[in-house]
């Protein structure tokens, strides 16, 4: 069984920056692609940003150049840099798992995190 647990939201200024991290149970960690959602007041949950098992990342077109995603496969972790922080960026962020692949659609995916809460205002 798969245990996700992010940490680090909070509440920033626009233009702030924010450090979100996702603590991962299971031996295979390295061997899968890991993902981060949000999910707006009142909207859909949408694709943020996805880390392969191969280390490469892909990017939203609304994040791109401001997040960051990267992994520490020692520490099962996976972290979500985020810089210049906008008022849309508010969201419940989640990291999510669905093993070795990865898709932008949360359907697909099986574990979930229990979310964290980010809020960017003035």
């Amino acid at each position: 069984q798969v245990q996700l647990v992010e940490s680090g939201g909070g509440s920033v200024q626009p233009g702030g920056s924010l450090r979100l991290s996702c603590a991962a149970s299971g031996r295979t960690f390295s061997s899968w692609s890991m993902a981060w959602f949000r999910q707006p007041p009142g909207k859909e949950r949408e694709f943020v940003g996805a880390s392969t098992w191969s280390t490469s990342t892909y990017y939203a077109d609304s994040v791109k150049g401001r997040f960051t995603i990267s992994r520490d496969n020692s520490k099962n972790t996976m972290y979500l840099q985020m810089n210049t922080l906008k008022p849309e960026d508010t969201a419940v962020y989640y990291c999510a798992t669905r093993g070795p692949s990865w898709t932008q659609r949360y359907h697909d995916y099986a574990y979930w995190g229990q979310g964290t809460q980010v809020t960017v205002s003035s």
